[in-house]
């Protein structure tokens, strides 16, 4: 259980840092009235929801998959 835990999660952390830097490279959280005003967050605290949110959503997305995944036997595999 702990590795498929780590199989899904470690791969969704490098993922979700990806997702990070190619979203705020495009958008400027310093720019965003509608967040700031909402909210009242810091840009850091910006990237840092984002960061988590993007972390979640892809490690849902990774674990719907893992449990979709059927293993084969061995001995039925031949």
């Amino acid at each position: 259980m702990r590795f498929r835990t780590l199989t899904i999660l470690w791969p969704s952390f490098l993922m979700a840092g990806v997702l990070d830097g190619i979203v705020f490279s495009l958008v400027d959280p310093a720019d965003s009235q509608l967040v700031r005003f909402a909210f009242d967050v810091s840009p850091q605290g910006i990237y840092t929801i984002a960061f988590l949110v993007f972390w979640s959503v892809i490690a849902c997305a990774s674990g719907m998959t893992a449990l979709l995944v059927v293993e084969q036997d061995n001995d039925a595999a031949h």
